[in-house]
Formats: structure tokens, C-alpha cells, sequence
């Protein structure tokens, strides 16, 4: 541009300046950017709302999580706190009582040895719990994994009995013959018990002469069913056991040292399989003599209590009017040490 045409058009020359000046049109780049910008900014407003929004509409629905307390540590000697337990059962609540003690026990006997007057006794106990002759049923012994199952069933508090107690029961068990299944799978019993703290109560009859006579009236009522058509293994009344006893059996005298020795051999077994075990051993008589049973309650770490049972002895006084063939049985225990059960007597 010359300075002329300046000089000539002075307003042509603000007219280029101008126009050089002005800036130029929004590009589209730019509007995306903008656009983009807005977007963002508009759904975090509406994020920020929309979490308030929840908040207020969820504030009486909050999940406050409940926190359980731990059991406080019980005052005992440290050798006892395997054979503690805090069991919470699968099908109810033991609710103020989850942090009484649970102690676990399983009753070991024979067939007609008194085991059964025993765990009424037990039973009699506020915060005892056996659940009887589970294992009777020959399915829960079928193998070890049935046999646990079941144990652990017991001991967690969901076995549901007659036997059961409420929530605060101390020491729960169940009473197990030694041909049960226990003698066979003996050393994952042993096993079992040892890491789990079951204590173990054996219980025996000193004079297995009398446990025989027991046996066999047993077996003969099965099928007399002496009691108006009906078995019973225990009474309750003095009549009831009237009629059972007066049932005399013939006693085998060719087989009857052997079968005593038979049985002498299985107890000793068992001791020697369980020795490792926390355990006590009772005999029948002491318990007829004294059936207060202080011992077992202190071994089971619970109060000490007045204990009645319903049940009736059967089998009462002299040995020699149970036995038919008395002469028989004597004559073949004369000068062999089983000679003292001929003689050893009690009157309850």
C-alpha cells in the first residue's frame, strides 16, 4: 500500500487495520473442546446429587455390623483348655450361654452293664447332656467318615434327644458299647477324642458273673416279652422288675470260663486302646453303693448335685436264686480266681 493512497484515502488505511485486528471465527476443534468440557462437568453435578440423594433414602437402612465379643478366658489350668469348648450350633442360638464351657465325654461300656441306670443319672444333672446308645444304630458306624460325622454332631450341640438340654449345657456325650464299631476303628477314635478333648468315662461290672445272668434274661425277654407282650431292657417299677427277675437262665458251664475270660480281655483291650485318653474308670457296684457319682461330676467340671434315677434294679440278692443250674456254675468256678463271683453280693 503506498503512502499515497494512505494520503488520498485515510479511512481505506483504518479500514486494513481494522480488519487485520479482529480476531478470527471460533474453529470447530474448539467448540468440541467446549462442548466436551460442559458434558463432563454436567454429570459430575449430577453424580454428586444423585449420591446424596442415596444416602438420605438408605439412612434407616444402614448395616451395622454386630461385633461379638470374644469369650472371656475361663480360670482354669492350662492342661484343661483342650477339653474347653464354645460350640455354636447350626440349628439354634445358645444366646446368652455362647460363652458357658462345653465339656465332652463319651460313656464306654458293655452290654448290660449298668450303663443305662448310669446315664439317667447323668442325666439328672441340670447341665448334663448323653444322648444315649447313638451308635446302636448300625448305619452311623458303618464307616469312620459316618462315625465323625456323628461325633461331631454330638459335640457341636445339634444332636436333638430326649437328653437334651438348653442352652447352657456344661458337659454333653453319649454312651458307646465297646462292639460298636468303637473297637475296630479304635485308633482314629483315639485320635478323635485326643484332638478334640473328649474325656473318656469307662464304665464295668466288677462281677461279670452277674453281667452274664443280665445278658442272658435279656435275650430270653426279646422274645418272651415277659411284660404284657412288650420288651424292656430297664423298668421303672418294683412289679416290672418282679416278673423280669423271676426269670431263671440255664447257665453253659463247658463254655462259661471261656466266655468270662472273653470279656475280661475285651475290657482289657480297651484300657490299653484308650489309655491316652483323659479318662476315668467306674465300676457298677461302686455305683449302687454310692450313686452320688461326685467323682464323675468333678472329672466333668460341673456343680455338684443331688442325682436320682426312675429305673429299678432288676437282678437283687443272692446270686445263687438267679441261676437254674447253680450247682453247675459253681462247681466249675470253684479254685479258679472267678471263684469271688460266686460269693461277692450287694443288697440296693
Amino acid at each position: 500500500m503506498s503512502f499515497n493512497t494512505m494520503a488520498g484515502n485515510p479511512f481505506s488505511f483504518i479500514k486494513d487495520i481494522i480488519a487485520i485486528k479482529t480476531p478470527k471465527k471460533p474453529t470447530l476443534v474448539l467448540r468440541m473442546i467446549v462442548f466436551v468440557f460442559a458434558m463432563v462437568c454436567g454429570v459430575y453435578i449430577c453424580s454428586i446429587c444423585l449420591k446424596q440423594i442415596s444416602t438420605h433414602g438408605r439412612a434407616g437402612f444402614l448395616d451395622v455390623p454386630v461385633i461379638q465379643k470374644p469369650c472371656p478366658e475361663p480360670q482354669i489350668e492350662p492342661w484343661e483348655i483342650p477339653h474347653v469348648h464354645y460350640p455354636k450350633p447350626k440349628t439354634y442360638s445358645r444366646a446368652e450361654c455362647a460363652c458357658n464351657p462345653v465339656r465332652y465325654f463319651a460313656i464306654l461300656s458293655m452290654q448290660r452293664s449298668g450303663s443305662g441306670w448310669f446315664e439317667t443319672l447323668l442325666n439328672n444333672h441340670t447341665n448334663i447332656s448323653s444322648n444315649g446308645e447313638i451308635f446302636s444304630v448300625k448305619v452311623r458306624r458303618s464307616n469312620i467318615s459316618t462315625i465323625v460325622e456323628t461325633l461331631d454332631k454330638i459335640y457341636n450341640l445339634d444332636w436333638l434327644s430326649s437328653a437334651s438340654k438348653n442352652e447352657c449345657t456344661a458337659a454333653v456325650g453319649l454312651k458307646w458299647m465297646l462292639n460298636q464299631g468303637l473297637m475296630q476303628h479304635h485308633a482314629e477314635i483315639v485320635d478323635y477324642f485326643n484332638a478334640w478333648g473328649v474325656s473318656v468315662i469307662f464304665l464295668f461290672r466288677r462281677n461279670l458273673l452277674r453281667r452274664m445272668i443280665s445278658v442272658l434274661a435279656n435275650l430270653y425277654d426279646r422274645d418272651a416279652k415277659l411284660l404284657n407282650g412288650t420288651h424292656k431292657s430297664h423298668v421303672h417299677s418294683p412289679h416290672e422288675a418282679e416278673i423280669l427277675a423271676n426269670y431263671k437262665p440255664m447257665i453253659n458251664a463247658t463254655l462259661l470260663i471261656p466266655n468270662l475270660k472273653k470279656v475280661e480281655e475285651t475290657t482289657a483291650k480297651a484300657l490299653e486302646y484308650f489309655k491316652s485318653t483323659r479318662h476315668i474308670i467306674v465300676y457298677y457296684e461302686d455305683v449302687v453303693k454310692n450313686h452320688t457319682l461326685i467323682d464323675i461330676q468333678d472329672f466333668l467340671k460341673v456343680p455338684r448335685r443331688q442325682l436320682k434315677s426312675r429305673q429299678v434294679k432288676i437282678h437283687k440278692g443272692s446270686i445263687s436264686s438267679q441261676i437254674r443250674n447253680w450247682d453247675d456254675v459253681q462247681k466249675t468256678l470253684k479254685g479258679t480266681h472267678y471263684e469271688s463271683f460266686l460269693h461277692a453280693d450287694y443288697r440296693k
